[in-house]
C-alpha cells in the first residue's frame, strides 16, 4: 500500500509546445539535456503558476530562440509519459506565426540549434510530445482556416494507455 501512496502523490506537469510557423515551415530545436536529449522539439517549456498559456508561449519562444511570435491560437494536447525518466507531462500545443527577430540558440546549454522544417518532413529522433502530436494527424497549415482563437484540430486519436512512445 505504501508504493501506491507514492504513485498517487505524483502529478503530471504541464508543458506548452509552440508550433512557430514561417512561410511553409515550422521551427524545431535539437535538445541537448534532460529527458529526450538528442530529440527535435518545438520551442516551449513549463507553464508557470498563474501564467496564461499565451504568455508562457511568448516567454518560452523569446527565451529559447530570441524571436517574437504573434497570432497565437490554441491547438491540441498530448499525454506524454517518459517512463524511463519517471516523468509525465500534458503538453498543450499552440500555433503562432513568426513575428519578428532572427532565430538563434539563446540557451546553448539546453538546445544545440534551431532550424526551419517543412511540416511532416522532420528530422529524427523526435521528442516524445512531438511524436505524439504527429500521431493525431494534426497539421497546423490546414488548421488555421478561421479567425477563431481555437484551431480546427480535427479528429483526436486515442493512444492506448502506456503506449506513448
Amino acid at each position: 500500500m505504501k508504493g501506491a501512496a507514492i504513485v498517487m502523490q505524483k502529478r503530471p506537469l504541464v508543458g506548452v509546445g509552440v508550433i512557430v510557423m514561417n512561410g511553409g515551415g515550422v521551427l524545431l530545436g535539437k535538445r541537448k539535456t534532460g529527458h529526450g536529449a538528442g530529440g527535435w522539439q518545438f520551442p516551449g517549456g513549463h507553464l508557470e503558476y498563474g501564467e496564461s498559456i499565451e504568455a508562457c508561449a511568448e516567454r518560452e519562444v523569446l527565451e529559447e530562440t530570441g524571436i517574437r511570435i504573434e497570432n497565437i491560437r490554441f491547438g491540441p494536447f498530448t499525454n506524454d509519459i517518459f517512463a524511463e525518466n519517471g516523468k509525465h507531462y500534458v503538453t498543450l500545443f499552440v500555433v503562432a506565426k513568426h513575428g519578428s527577430g532572427v532565430v538563434e540558440a539563446k540557451e546553448p546549454d539546453k538546445c544545440e540549434k534551431w532550424e526551419w522544417f517543412e511540416w511532416g518532413r522532420f528530422p529524427e529522433p523526435l521528442f516524445l510530445p512531438t511524436r505524439n502530436l504527429l500521431t493525431l494527424r494534426f497539421n497546423p497549415f490546414r488548421a488555421i482556416s478561421s479567425d477563431s482563437p481555437f484551431l480546427n484540430v480535427g479528429k483526436q486519436v486515442r493512444l492506448p494507455y502506456g503506449k506513448n512512445g
